[in-house]
């Protein structure tokens, strides 16, 4: 059997590292997290677009250690994204991998990336912006006047009658 390694794209937040395994309509998919490396593994017999018996494999050493157990994947029917929760929060990751490597297959994700080291200020603006707004909806006012309704309650059971 053939193997392959499947396109993966990634992209880094203060938590967690997202990994996307760019595999269509999969079936028999195999994750494994540990806290150094992920494994992922895919028999491509008939579960696969254009699959001729292909085996996708990607074994990613991390850059930095991970906690596995607070780690998921989760499958879709386009790709297996993982949430690989970070063992130190808040240290931005430059690479995915132990080694200065760039494999072929690993993408960075600049949909999702986010230079967020440093937006601790923009994020307690918007908290502070969302608090104003908060305000603003709960003062209390005089309820709009009604006087220009009409009634249609009553002409409607009159001629109902």
């Amino acid at each position: 059997m053939a193997r392959q390694h499947a396109r993966t794209l990634w992209y880094d937040r203060p938590k967690y590292v997202f990994m996307e395994f760019c595999v269509e309509d999969s079936t028999d998919v195999h994750v494994l997290i540990e806290d150094h490396r992920i494994v992922f593994r895919l028999h491509c017999l008939l579960s696969c677009k254009n699959a001729d018996g292909v085996e996708l494999y990607n074994e990613i050493e991390f850059y930095a250690k991970v906690n596995s157990k607070d780690s998921q994947d989760k499958r879709s029917g386009r790709s297996i994204t993982c949430f690989v929760r970070k063992w130190k929060e808040k240290v931005a990751w430059p690479r995915l991998t132990k080694e200065d490597i760039k494999p072929v297959w690993l993408s960075v994700d600049f949909d999702n990336w986010r230079d967020w080291e440093g937006d601790e200020e923009v994020e307690l603006a918007q908290v502070e912006h969302y608090a104003e707004l908060l305000k603003k909806v709960n003062t209390k006012r005089p309820p709009p006047g009604m006087d220009d309704l009409d009634d249609d309650s009553d002409s409607a059971d009159a001629t109902s009658n």
